[in-house]
This record gives C-alpha cells, structure tokens and sequence, in this order.
C-alpha cells in the first residue's frame, strides 16, 4: 500500500514536471529548430569529407563556400532563433493572442542585451581591435544559446503579463486592418519590456564592463552544463527518464525537458569546432547519446528485439517484434513499449535503464581513448543503427564497431530478461 502511495506520488510529480509551462516551451523551440541543427551538421559533414574527396585547390574553397554560409544561416544564429522560438512557444503556451510579437520582443530583448563595442581579429592580423556597431557571430550562434533561453522566457513573461493590463492598451477602433490594431494593442508593452532591458544593458555596461551574455556564460551556462552533461550526470539523467517509461511517462519528461537542451549545446560547439579545425571539446553531446543509448529507441529496445527472435517461445511477444521491428529500425518504439510491453512490466525493468547507460559509457570510453572519432555531426534521432553513428563521427568506421558492440551485448543482457518474462507470462495464462 505504501509502495503504490509512493509510485502514484513519484507518478503526478513526474508528469507535473513534464507539463510545467516552461519546460515544455524549451521543448517546443528545441523541437522546432531542430532541421536547422541536422541541415548545420549535414553542411559541416560535406565540407570537411565527401567535398575534400572530390575538389582541391580553389576549386575546394568555391565548392566549401555552400557549407559556410548554410552554418552562418543555422548555426551561427542559433541564440537568437532560439530566442524567438521560445518567445513564440511560450506565448502559445500561456494562451497569449499574438505570440508572435513575443517572438520579437524576444529577439530585439536579446539584441538590447548584447555589448556595443566587440574585440574582433581582422583577417591577417594578430591582435584584436575593439570594433562598435557590429554584431559577431559568437554572440549571435552557440555563444549565445543560453542567453537566448533565458532571456526568451524572462522578456516573454513580462511582455505577456504586461500585455493582460488593459490600462496599457491603445484601442484604435474597428475601422483599421486586424495587423494595426494588434500591433498598436501591444505597443506600450513593447516599449515598456525592451526599455527595461535597455536600462539593464546600460548599467552593465557603464557600471561593470559587462554584458548579460558574458554573464549568463560564465555564471550559468558553462557550470550547468559541466554537471549536467558529464559523464555520470548524463547516466542519471537518462537513466532517470528511462526510468519513467516503465510507469507510462514518456521519457522526454526528463531527457527533452532537460538534459536534450545542454546535450544540443555540446553539439553545436563541436560542429562549430570540427568546421574550424580545433580541437572537438565535448565527448558527450546529443548524437553520441542517441547513437549508442538509443538503438530503436529508449532503453534500446532493437536489442530486445533481436532477443525476442533468437529465444522467445511466447506468440504473442514474437508477433509484437514483428510489428515493431520496421519502425524500431528507426527508433521508433512505442509498439514495444506499449505492445510487448516495457509498462509496468518489472521483467524488462533491468535492461531497459542498465543498457542505454551501458551503450553511452562504452561509448564515452572508445572516444576518450582513441578508439573512435568523437561525435561532431548532429543527425536525425531517426537515423537507423550503424549508419547513425558512421555519419555522427563524420565517417569513422570505428564508431560502427562501438556501435556493433553495444548492440551484442544489449541482446546478451536482455537474452535471460526476455526468457523470465515469457515464464512470468505463461504462469499468468495458467492463472
């Protein structure tokens, strides 16, 4: 009694947590900018690899100039965007009529709060010179993700609430287009919001020498992220939101809410890294995670799979792997989890959260010591077995061994779970 007390407590709490608006908003701008993420890592990919196998010489750089200016398109504007994105997402979220002015007060918020004056390297040269009126990518891209998160949630909020005051609207009357009325309804709360971060900008600036994105940096990003995406903190993470597919929770709850995010900035800095040349500097990021913890989907369940057609005598199991083996292929796997099923099914409990952390540990390991390129390309989380982690290290063919690897022994851990669960079933048809 006291254990279903429990689960149902761990249960509201989990699926509340998922559901808190703002959560749910970083999920929805993540979601959405994603294509630009894969179409970055699709660009990179070809200019470091298959282009340099066909062109040389001047020819090369013409050819590379496609791959630059896609990065500089995506990439390279990714704090922004994803400013806007969150503004929108978050404005829809709380019911707000015109979220998409809440996009632009997110992105003109974010561009308030970014310094005047940048040290920049002109080409050929060796020092910096400080250079006004210029907006460097730096702090438009990667640099400026997570001022892009929070000053999206932070400007949307007050934009949002200002705007529900109807002492602060200006009503022009029925005889003008829908477009000017809206516009002229929020134009005192524009003013008020990007103001207010005008005068914090300044302060900044003239009292310290700072600026929000240096903070934000510094203060907030680098430290969250160390913990969040090392090693262990990643295991716990996932391993957490694994966790909650065994009571009927979907693991995003955790993984999309959470730690997706930190793992999308790991990426990003390791594309912008690989485009460049320099030296990849995270081992853990989102294409590593998905490449070899999630192999047909969470808790890897195409290794289960595999398992159920090499030892299962259960009808009605073997019937649920053939319907789910086509889209386990590409990690797709509500079928299982739902049809063999991973719910509420202590049987499968073990494997299910031991062999994800299991794959990105080895993973993790191959990398650190030279066995396999690091992952510097992000691809779609629907990338099939092998060829996802050959394109996600940029063709090493290494990383598919890792991979295979992972693959034997999930099968091998998952081969004595699979058997006790056709007991467990069988005794319950007796029943």
């Amino acid at each position: 009694m006291q254990n279903s007390k429990l689960m149902q407590g761990f249960t509201k709490f989990a699926v509340k947590l998922g559901n808190q608006i703002h959560l749910r908003s970083l999920r929805d701008a993540f979601a959405t900018i994603m294509p630009l993420y894969i179409l970055a890592g699709l660009a990179v990919l070809l200019n470091n690899t298959v282009f340099t196998w066909i062109f040389k010489g001047k020819a090369l750089e013409r050819v590379q100039y496609w791959g630059v200016v896609v990065t500089n398109g995506t990439l390279n504007i990714s704090g922004i965007l994803i400013a806007g994105l969150i503004g929108y997402q978050l404005a829809k979220n709380r019911k707000f009529t015109n979220p998409l002015a809440s996009a632009m007060v997110s992105i003109a918020t974010l561009i308030v709060m970014m310094p005047n004056s940048v040290q920049v390297i002109p080409d050929a040269a060796k020092k910096a010179v400080s250079v006004s009126a210029v907006m460097p990518f730096n702090n438009l891209g990667t640099g400026a993700m997570f001022s892009g998160v929070i000053v999206g949630l932070l400007a949307t909020e007050m934009f949002v609430k200002l705007s529900q005051i109807k002492a602060l609207h200006i009503n022009l009357g029925q005889n003008i287009p829908p477009a000017v009325g809206q516009s002229f309804d929020v134009l005192i709360p524009v003013l008020i919001v990007i103001s207010f971060f005008a005068i914090i900008s300044a302060l900044l600036n003239n009292l310290a020498g700072m600026n929000l994105i240096n903070l934000i940096t510094t203060f907030i990003q680098e430290p969250l992220r160390h913990v969040g995406t090392s090693l262990w903190g990643t295991i716990l993470l996932y391993s957490l939101g694994n966790l909650l597919w065994l009571f009927g929770i979907h693991q995003a709850v955790i993984y999309s809410s959470i730690l997706e995010p930190l793992l999308i900035v790991n990426i990003t800095q390791n594309i912008v890294a690989y485009q460049a040349h320099k030296a990849i500097p995270n081992i853990i990021n989102v294409s590593l995670v998905q490449s070899f913890g999630l192999i047909g989907g969470s808790g890897c369940t195409l290794c289960l799979l595999i398992a159920v057609f090499l030892v299962s005598k259960n009808k009605a199991g073997r019937t649920v792997g053939k319907l789910a083996a086509a889209p386990g292929i590409f990690n797709i796997n509500e079928p299982v989890i739902f049809g063999y099923p991973i719910v509420y099914n202590i049987s499968m409990a073990i494997p299910f959260v031991l062999i994800p952390s299991l794959g990105i540990l080895i993973s993790y390991a191959a990398t650190s010591l030279g066995l396999m390129s690091p992952c510097v390309i992000q691809v779609p989380w629907t990338t099939p077995v092998f060829l996802s982690s050959f394109l996600a290290t940029a063709g090493d063919w290494r990383a598919v061994i890792v991979q295979l690897i992972v693959v034997v022994l999930g099968v091998l851990i998952y081969i004595p779970f699979v058997k006790m669960n056709d007991a467990v079933v069988a005794e319950q048809v007796k029943k």
